[in-house]
């Protein structure tokens, strides 16, 4: 892209731009800086997770100076959407936070418990002496993640509000987890719109509405972390086979799932199946204070319910516990579930098995070929989850190799993110074609399959985004 002579002196004369700084080619460390007038907007602000090498991004300067921002706009709550803001703010970040009224909640408990496993992990490292840095420190802590909540302003759906020079945004639900919203930017001189379409929910799923359409965009970008794939038909079958399966076999079904939103719905299936006597009637555990205080917030948010949700509220009936049901808080409670034996379901976090409490039951239980690691997310690459799901026999956990002799089983069906099937239902909702669309936050093989099937099926102008790739946003008259 030229810049013109003017630009270079005067920022206010440069034409708008969108940079990809993150969940381009992969599917976390979502950052989208939007460049215009002077001014700048980031849109998400996640972690790297996974590989060594997009990890260590995180500990590497900023791809902006954090006192040159005006705004944060947030799509929703993840850490790979929301987990450097603490880092942001502690390098000079002082500016609004855009978000949901949910996000803004899930946020005092998700961004405390990463800084918290971090240091926890840190520790145990220094402890062990396993760590190759002498003494290992965590990226960010508990007085980092302080500086991000004075900044939050959480805004209702579909209202639109002032960010920052005339551009406005609205939030419009994504039904991916609880107050995810999808973002339209709007210049209003011009009438031109960026969307980002954050993280898509799926249709017809348990406790939270569909995703809402959103009528138009001048420039789009569309996650593709399952665009390459269609999603298991009835993973309430699957879930019912595993637990009953692995109940008869005398084992334990370990379940490393996502505090937000996945306990949630595992939860609520679990208790349709016990009601309709498809599994037998076991002890279940949540070995996970943020999925405690995580349930909790859900209950307290009605206006992300369905309608389903709603009428069970109404009718005071909770659906998100199951009929034997233990809430773990302490880490003493946690130690004594692993002198548990026999037949039960743990929940624990983290999905992808990159830390929390989850490890210590794998290092305790995989080594049993009675038990099941039920795998009910996404993993991405280089995580402990990718491995066992690529049917890896060893597990690094600790400073030390795990043998893995117990099941491992997936269940795709219960992902929170749209497949390509539902992608392309969102897509369809728009009027008429983006001037332009970029497929954001995928693999590169889903990505560039769900661009080849825009252009073979929609017939838009589409291409897979690069990462650290600054493109022209047209948003003049």
């Amino acid at each position: 892209m030229t810049v013109s002579p003017a630009a270079q002196t005067d920022p206010s004369a440069a034409p708008p731009t969108l940079t990809f700084y993150g969940a381009a080619g992969t599917v976390t460390g979502s950052k989208y800086l939007v460049k215009w007038a002077g001014r700048q907007i980031l849109l998400d602000c996640g972690l790297f997770q996974g590989l060594k090498e997009l990890r260590l991004r995180n500990w590497g300067e900023p791809p902006v100076e954090p006192r040159d921002l005006d705004a944060v706009v947030l799509s929703h709550a993840h850490i790979d959407h929301s987990g450097y803001l603490p880092l942001l703010c502690r390098r000079g970040f002082s500016g609004p936070i855009y978000c949901t009224s949910g996000t803004a909640e899930l946020l005092r408990v998700l961004l405390p418990d990463s800084a918290h496993l971090m240091e926890e992990e840190a520790a145990y490292a220094n402890r062990k002496s396993y760590s190759k840095h002498h003494p290992a420190l965590p990226l960010y802590d508990a007085r980092d993640v302080e500086r991000v909540f004075p900044l939050l302003r959480p805004q209702p759906y579909g209202e639109s509000f002032s960010v920052s020079a005339g551009l406005r945004a609205t939030l419009r639900r994504a039904g991916h987890i609880l107050g995810s919203a999808t973002v339209e930017l709007r210049w209003p001189d011009s009438g031109r719109s960026l969307v980002c379409s954050g993280d898509l929910g799926r249709w017809d799923r348990p406790i939270l509405p569909d995703p809402e359409p959103v009528a138009e965009a001048d420039v789009l970008l569309v996650e593709s972390t399952y665009g390459d794939r269609l999603h298991a038909a009835d993973p309430r079958r699957q879930l019912a086979r595993v637990i009953s399966e692995t109940a008869h076999r005398g084992g334990a079904v370990l379940i490393p799932a996502f505090a937000v939103g996945r306990v949630q719905e595992l939860i609520w299936t679990l208790r349709q199946l016990e009601d309709a006597s498809e599994v037998p009637l076991l002890s279940v555990y949540i070995d996970s204070p943020m999925a405690i205080d995580v349930t909790e917030i859900y209950c307290r948010h009605p206006e992300d319910f369905d309608a389903e949700m709603v009428r069970a509220m109404r009718e005071g009936t909770c659906p998100l516990c199951c009929r034997t049901y233990h809430l773990l808080r302490t880490v003493e409670q946690s130690k004594w579930l692993n002198e548990r034996t026999g037949p039960m379901v743990i929940l624990a976090g983290s999905g992808m098995m990159t830390g929390g409490r989850i490890l210590h039951h794998l290092k305790q239980r995989l080594g049993d070929h009675r038990n099941t690691v039920l795998l009910v997310g996404y993993q991405a690459a280089g995580t402990r989850g990718r491995a066992l799901l690529e049917g890896a026999g060893r597990l690094r956990m600790f400073g030390q190799e795990v043998t893995v002799r117990a099941q491992v089983e997936a269940i795709d069906g219960l992902s929170a993110h749209a497949d390509q099937a539902e992608i392309l239902r969102w897509l369809s909702g728009f009027r008429r074609p983006p001037a332009q669309t970029y497929v954001v936050h995928g693999e590169t093989g889903p990505a560039q399959t769900l661009a080849q099937v825009i252009r073979e099926r929609l017939g838009w102008r589409v291409e897979v985004a690069s990462d650290g790739a600054t493109v022209p946003l047209a948003v003049g008259p």
